[in-house]
Order: C-alpha cells, then structure tokens, then sequence
C-alpha cells in the first residue's frame, strides 16, 4: 500500500488558467440560461430590472445574465470573455470583488433612472464596468501593467464608452453608464491597499528634523 503522505503536494493552478476557467464558466452559463429562456417562450428575461418597482429590484440580481435574443447574447460573450479574463487575472478575490461592485452599482443606478415600464437586461453592465475599471485602475494603483492593460482595453474598447450616452431607443445608456460609475468606484475601493501602500513609503522618505 502507498503513502499518499509522502506524495508531492499538488501544484495549485496558476491564476490565469484559474480566471480563464471561471469567465469560461460564466460564459456557458450566459448560454445555458439564454437556451433555458428561449425554450420557457421568453420568460425568464422577463425578470430584468424594472425601473422604481419594487419587484424590480429582484432584476438587480438577475438582469446581467439575461439577453433578449441570441444576437444579444453574442454579441456580448467575446467582450465578457476577454474583460472578464483581465479583471481576473491580478486576483480572483479581487476581481470577483470588482464584479460584484460593479453587479450591484450598474444595477441600482439603472433601477433608480431607467425609464418607466421598462425591463433592462444584459451583460452590458458588466462589459462597461469592466472597460472602466481597467482603464482607470492603473492610475490607482501606479503599477505599469494594469496601465498597460488599461492602454490596450482603450485600444480595443475605448469607442464603445460613447455607449454610455443616450443612443438608439431600445439600448440601455442607464446601464452603460452605472456599469462604467461601478467600474470606477470598484477601481478606486479596491486600490486602497496601494494608495495606503503608497502613503507610507512617502512618510517613510520624508527627512527628519
């Protein structure tokens, strides 16, 4: 019989397999429930957020994995897949973090301004959270390789923050633009430890008299 204390430990996973994993993981999910939607006759999307209404708010939770069609939904998975890998990849805590700052600021801000009798839905919440908070993070956190993200997130992506401005009727500037102010406010929250970081090194070189 084999000592299985005597075997190597297992190496964990490094982080950018795990974050290409867990966006994967969303991303079937995104497709699971839009095949579940479209079987139901539409009626899962039916339950985005509805603006002022109290059940609306349910929609808070739910809006970003519902789309309106299969155009939608594809439209969206290859931005959710590459944003969702980079907020990922410099931690999972802090990007899912990120996420969830970005999940629930997107969605009240669209709660409290979208326009009556409408149900908004989609993961473009996320999307404009995530360009936003990559593109601003780096100068947060003064680390070259988020501002070389942020640089190619604005190569990329940049054009698309004019989303955040009111455009055609049935597309949701609301949540463009909370996703983005989440984006930002996760951004600034979640780089205190190097602000702070940052503060002391300054005290530290400060001379004394």
């Amino acid at each position: 019989m084999s000592d299985i204390s005597n075997r190597p430990a297992e190496r964990a996973r490094p982080v950018w397999m795990q974050a290409a994993i867990l966006v994967g993981a969303f991303t079937v999910l995104l497709w699971v429930i839009e095949f579940i939607d479209v079987a139901s006759g539409s009626r899962l999307e039916r339950n985005g957020i509805q603006a002022r209404s109290v059940e609306g708010l349910w929609g808070i939770l739910f809006a970003p994995v519902l789309h309106d069609d299969w155009q939608h939904l594809i439209a969206n998975t290859v931005p959710i897949v590459v944003l969702g890998f980079l907020v990922l990849l410099s931690g999972l805590t802090r990007g899912l973090a990120a996420t969830g700052i970005i999940w629930v600021v997107g969605g009240f801000g669209t709660w409290l301004t979208a326009g009556s009798y409408t149900n908004t839905i989609g993961a473009s919440i996320l999307i404009f959270g995530f360009i936003a908070y990559l593109l601003v993070r780096g100068f947060f956190t003064r680390k070259l390789g988020q501002l070389a993200i942020g640089v190619v997130v604005f190569v990329l992506y940049g054009s698309a923050l004019w989303g955040v401005l009111p455009s055609e009727p049935n597309v949701s500037w609301q949540g463009h633009l909370f996703g983005a102010v989440g984006g930002v406010v996760a951004a600034r929250l979640l780089s205190a430890d190097a602000r702070a970081g940052r503060a002391r090194a300054k005290s530290l070189d400060r001379p004394t008299s």
